[in-house]
C-alpha cells in the first residue's frame, strides 16, 4: 500500500486516525501496532511472519541484554546481542541475497543449483537495521529496555516509515513510544509535510520519471549525447523526489501521532562535495553506518591505512545494502574511492575553486553514480557514461532530442529550484516582510497546500504510472 494511492489517502488513513484519536491513550500503541500489521499484511501478507519473528525476537533479546548487563554478566550478554544481530543478518541475507550468490556461484562453478525466487519481503533491509541498533543501543547503554512488548512492536511495525525509512533508531523516539503528547499544531504541521511529500512524489518524481523510463528503453548504440544527459538528469531528480518526498510523508505521519523523526535529506544536490553530499542524502542510513559499523570499526582513530579500509568496507556493505546486484556494490565502491581522495587531499584543492565549479564536479560525479545504480547490467551502464562523454555515438542530438528538451524544459527548472532551498528561503522572506498580515500568509499558505493536494489526488485518479523506487530495496 503506497503513501500516494486512493487507497491509502481515502481509507486507511482516515479510519485510522478516527480510531486513534478516540481511543483512550493507553490504547494508542496497540491501535498502532496492530493498523501497522495490516498495512504491511496488505502488500505481503505471507511475510508478516517475518516481521512478528523481528518484534519478538529483539525484544526478547533487549531484555536479556538488560538483564544480564545488570547483573554484570557482560558474556552473556554479548551472547544474547550477538543472537540478535546473526537472526537478523541471517533474515535480511536470506530474503535479500540468496538467489544473487546462488547465480554466482554457478557462474563461477559452472554449477546449475536451482534459484530459490524469493520475493524480497517489503522494507526489510530498514526494520531490520531498526530492531538490531535498538539492541545494540540497550548492550551500550545508550537506551533503556523496552519492557511491554506491544510498545516495542509499534517502534518496529510503525508504517509512517516502515517500508523505506527513515530509519528510526529506537532512542530517538523512545520517549514518545508510551509518553507521547499529540496536539492540534503538530496534526497540522504533520498535515502540512505530507501533503508537501506527496506533491513532490506524485507531481515532480513521477512526472519525470515518465521521462527516464523513455530514454532508458532507447537503443544505446543510437543514443545522442543530449538525450542521455537528459535521461540521467531525469532519473537523477526522480530518484530525489520519490525518496525525500516519501521521508517528507513519514516525517509528516509521524508529527500527526506525536513523533518528532529525524531528517533524512537537506537539499544535497546544493552540494559542493561527495563527501558534503552524503552528509545531506538518505541522513539515517549513514548515520546507522557511522554508528554500528564505522565507528566499531576503528573510525579514523587507528592510522590512516585503517582508516581508508573502513571506508571501503562501508561504503562496500552501504552499495550492497541497497540491492543484491553487482552494480550496487560498485555504486558503493564508487563513492568510497572519491571520499577518500576528497579526505587525502582533494577537499583542500576544492576549498580554492569558486563555488559553481565547485557544484559542477560534485553534480557530474552524482550524476555518473546514477548511472551505476540505474542498471543492473554493468556494461549497458559503462556504455551508458561512454555516451555522456560522446564515446559509442555519432551525434551530439538529433529531432527527438530537441523535443524532449523543449517539451520538459519547464519542468527541469521546476526540478532544479525545487531541489535547493530557494523556496524555503523565499517564504522565509515574505514571512519575515509581511509579518503584520499574518492572515493573509496564512490564507495564501493554506490554498497553496490545497492546490497541491488536489493535483496530486488527480493526478492519482487519472494516472497508472506510480512506481516507488526504495521499495526493492
Amino acid at each position: 500500500m503506497l503513501f500516494s494511492s486512493v487507497l491509502f489517502l481515502f481509507y486507511f488513513l482516515p479510519f485510522v486516525l478516527i480510531i486513534y484519536f478516540i481511543s483512550p491513550k493507553k490504547y494508542r500503541n496497540l491501535i498502532l501496532f496492530l493498523s501497522s500489521l495490516f498495512f504491511y499484511s496488505w502488500g505481503e501478507p505471507k511475510y508478516i511472519w517475518i516481521m512478528l519473528l523481528s518484534t519478538v525476537l529483539d525484544y526478547t533479546c533487549g531484555r536479556f541484554v538488560d538483564d544480564y548487563k545488570a547483573k554484570g554478566n557482560v558474556g552473556k550478554a554479548k551472547l544474547w546481542l550477538s543472537i540478535s544481530i546473526s537472526v537478523n543478518l541471517g533474515l535480511l541475507g536470506f530474503f535479500k541475497y540468496s538467489d544473487f550468490l546462488i547465480t554466482n556461484i554457478n557462474h563461477i562453478f559452472n554449477l546449475n543449483i536451482p534459484i530459490l525466487n524469493l520475493v524480497l519481503p517489503i522494507g526489510i533491509s530498514f526494520y531490520t537495521f531498526q530492531t538490531m541498533s535498538y539492541t545494540i543501543d540497550v548492550f551500550r547503554g545508550d537506551t533503556k529496555v523496552q519492557k511491554n512488548i506491544i510498545s516495542f512492536g509499534t517502534y518496529v511495525t510503525l508504517f509512517p516509515q516502515l517500508i523505506a525509512g527513515p530509519i528510526v533508531r529506537y532512542q530517538t523516539v523512545a520517549e514518545e513510544i508510551d509518553n507521547r503528547v499529540e496536539s492540534y499544531y503538530l496534526f497540522g504541521e504533520g498535515i502540512k509535510r505530507f501533503i508537501l511529500g506527496l506533491g513532490k512524489k506524485v507531481l515532480l518524481a513521477n512526472n519525470i520519471g515518465l521521462l527516464w523510463e523513455y530514454i532508458s528503453n532507447f537503443n544505446l548504440a543510437k543514443t545522442p549525447v543530449i538525450t542521455a544527459w537528459l535521461g540521467i538528469l531525469a532519473f537523477g531528480f526522480q530518484i530525489y523526489f520519490d525518496f525525500s518526498g516519501y521521508s517528507d510523508m513519514a516525517i509528516g505521519l509521524g508529527k500527526i501521532f506525536g513523533f518528532r523523526f529525524l531528517e533524512n535529506f537537506n537539499y544535497p544536490y546544493m552540494s559542493t562535495s561527495i563527501t558534503e553530499f552524503w552528509r545531506r542524502w538518505h541522513i539515517s542510513l549513514g548515520t546507522w553506518f557511522k554508528e554500528y559499523v564505522y565507528i566499531p570499526l576503528g573510525g579514523n582513530r587507528k592510522g590512516r591505512g585503517k582508516q581508508i579500509r573502513n571506508i571501503l568496507l562501508v561504503w562496500a556493505l552501504t552499495g550492497i545494502w541497497h540491492g543484491a546486484s553487482w552494480n550496487f556494490a560498485l555504486w558503493g565502491l564508487y563513492f568510497g574511492l572519491i571520499l577518500i581522495i576528497e579526505k587525502l587531499f582533494l577537499l583542500e584543492l576544492l576549498k580554492k575553486l569558486p563555488s559553481y565549479a565547485k557544484r559542477i564536479y560534485t553534480l557530474l560525479l552524482i550524476s555518473i553514480s546514477w548511472v551505476i545504480f540505474a542498471f543492473d547490467s554493468m556494461a549497458q551502464g559503462f556504455n551508458y557514461i561512454k555516451i555522456l562523454f560522446g564515446y559509442g555515438t555519432s551525434n551530439l542530438f538529433d529531432h527527438t532530442s530537441l523535443y524532449l528538451l523543449y517539451t520538459n524544459v519547464l519542468l527541469f527548472i521546476i526540478l532544479g529550484i525545487g531541489s535547493t532551498d530557494m523556496p524555503t528561503r523565499l517564504w522565509k522572506h515574505i514571512n519575515n516582510k509581511y509579518q503584520n498580515k499574518k492572515r493573509i500568509l496564512l490564507i495564501m499558505e493554506n490554498l497553496f497546500l490545497l492546490l497541491v493536494l488536489l493535483l496530486s489526488i488527480a493526478y492519482l485518479v487519472d494516472q497508472s504510472y506510480n512506481p516507488f523506487l526504495y521499495f526493492r530495496f
